[in-house]
């Protein structure tokens, strides 16, 4: 099979990027990809050649690394919070920028969780404590108050050299563990032991790190790993990426997303009879549904693991985003400890990042795990594990520090602190509140009471007529609304294929994260598409 891939002159780069996608993407999802490469890429008279994307056939065979004989698992992953969607969104940015005519004037980027991106302000106290670890000399004539420098000083005590610059523990600087014992039992009132907490770059590395205790056959079947649907993809990316099985359980949409151990009990036995299953994945509250669990319901969930053997991960990296009146965070280790002794035993991993919260600092790459009855042997071969990577970022580290231990009341920088971090989770609940209501507005949508977390996750009516376009185009039908409704409006989401969902639904995936005005003018932007859109397609 040959490929001829040709542009005008006048074409946009974006143009012929995209085309050469979709061409290598049809290619590849029909097994064919060996055949692109040995293909033939031809001039045409008054045309330009692209750049070789296609090589032939002996200069394929002198490669070490082909699709062909490439780890079938990394093609095999995919990860939908930053897939085709965000890569158009970012062209059309450039498209803007260049002076392109669009029916809008900037692109929203509603798909991921990225608070400081979406305008919100840093927290004073974390960056001004960053400034003068960073920046020594403010310790000495910098204008700042006497608990960040003492802060600053504590931490640069814990590394080599007093600077931020050299390698720590690979499990962290010893006294920001303790600091984040301290609060963990703090928070749940009962202990937490240091030695037992291990700092990552962000929630994500440690939650793979965990996954790959898990990458072995047993009895000549795959270790699977419970997770919820609609999950978040870094877990359906890993399990694909380590070989692991993912075996999935449906969330309760009609009960707010909640947790049936029915459906629990359904899951594993179907998935018991293809694979081991050894794990369960709970994200509490819930990314990309919203949902808040009862401590009535987590005591389920951990009686279930308990039954059948199961490691729990308790991802709850957004303990402290909690909007809905009722609604409280109760966190997997707390309830453990206190449903007795007959539990001592459950096996645990907690997951916590400053990526979310009040914190938003995604991009410093700071957060920890809390390991629960695990094995002392088998602990230590996960920071063995954890070693090869030498050790997280030490500016992460310091921020995670600053959150496990902030301004105390009575310290120079408490009373801004505290203004700062209620301004932004009032905001935060009020865009919670606004963005349900507004969505169930709409016809043909229906959106569950954000409880908490930075997402909604609507469940929309697709007409027939759009579904069947949809099919044309060789589309999922949300996936065509979504790269329409970003055509249209500029604004970014992401389809609820990207996460799972109940067979025969269609949902998106939108943060709560834009500033209110923006958010207003998002979310008139939507209406205005989806009445469109529907007319269109009625």
């Amino acid at each position: 099979m040959s490929i001829i891939i040709m542009y005008h002159k006048s074409s946009a780069p974006a143009q012929v990027a995209r085309v050469l996608d979709m061409s290598m993407k049809m290619v590849i999802n029909r097994a064919a990809a060996s055949r692109v490469l040995s293909g033939v890429v031809k001039r045409l008279p008054g045309e330009t050649l692209l750049k070789d994307t296609a090589t032939n056939t002996r200069t394929m065979a002198s490669k070490a690394v082909t699709l062909e004989n490439l780890n079938p698992n990394i093609i095999k992953l995919e990860y939908a919070v930053r897939g085709p969607l965000v890569i158009r969104a970012g062209e059309i940015e450039k498209e803007l920028e260049k002076g392109a005519s669009k029916p809008f004037q900037k692109v929203i980027r509603a798909n991921i969780g990225d608070a400081h991106a979406m305008g919100q302000r840093p927290i004073t106290f974390i960056r001004q404590v960053l400034s003068c670890i960073t920046n020594t000399d403010l310790l000495e004539k910098g204008d700042f108050p006497d608990d960040v420098k003492d802060r600053a000083r504590e931490i640069l005590c814990g590394c080599g050299g007093g600077s931020v610059g050299s390698y720590s523990a690979s499990q962290g600087i010893e006294h920001i563990r303790r600091h984040v014992a301290e609060y963990i039992a703090k928070r749940d009132g009962h202990p937490a032991r240091w030695q037992d907490i291990c700092l990552s770059a962000g929630a994500s590395t440690a939650i793979k790190n965990c996954l790959q205790l898990f990458c072995k056959e047993i009895d000549g079947k795959k270790s699977g790993v419970m997770i919820p649907i609609p999950q978040y993809p870094l877990y359906s990316a890993s399990l694909a990426e380590y070989g692991l099985e993912q075996v999935g359980y449906y969330l309760d949409e009609e009960c707010n997303w909640g947790l049936s151990t029915q459906e629990l009990e359904r899951s594993l036995q179907e998935a018991q009879q293809t694979c081991n299953v050894r794990a369960l994945v709970v994200i509490n509250p819930g990314n990309p549904t919203g949902q808040v669990l009862t401590r009535e319901n987590i005591e389920q969930v951990i009686k279930f693991a308990h039954k059948h053997k199961l490691f729990i991960f308790a991802d709850e990296v957004y303990q402290d985003n909690v909007y809905a009146e009722g609604s409280a965070f109760h966190s997997f280790k707390k309830v453990l400890v206190e449903l007795g002794a007959e539990y001592s035993s459950q096996e645990l991993a907690s997951f916590m990042t400053i990526s979310k919260g009040y914190m938003g600092e995604c991009g410093l790459r700071g957060g920890w795990v809390e390991l629960v009855n695990m094995l002392p042997e088998v602990q230590a071969q996960l920071y063995k594990c954890m070693s090869a990577m030498l050790c997280p970022s030490v500016l992460g580290q310091a921020v995670v520090d600053c959150v496990a231990k902030p301004p105390a009341p009575g310290e120079p920088s408490y009373d801004l602190w505290i203004k700062e971090k209620t301004d932004i989770l009032t905001s935060l609940k009020d865009r919670a509140k606004l963005i349900a209501e507004t969505f169930n507005t709409f016809e043909g949508f229906k959106c569950n009471v954000v409880q908490g977390a930075m997402y909604a996750f609507p469940r929309i009516t697709l007409p027939p007529k759009a579904i069947q376009a949809a099919k044309e185009k060789n589309m999922a039908p949300d996936v065509f609304y979504a790269f329409r409704l970003l055509e249209e409006t500029g604004v970014c989401i992401v389809p609820g294929s990207g996460f799972g969902q109940a067979p025969g639904t269609f949902h998106f995936r939108t943060t709560i994260l834009p500033q209110p005005d923006l958010l207003n003018t998002m979310l008139e932007n939507f209406r205005n598409f989806h009445k469109k859109f529907t007319q269109e397609y009625a």
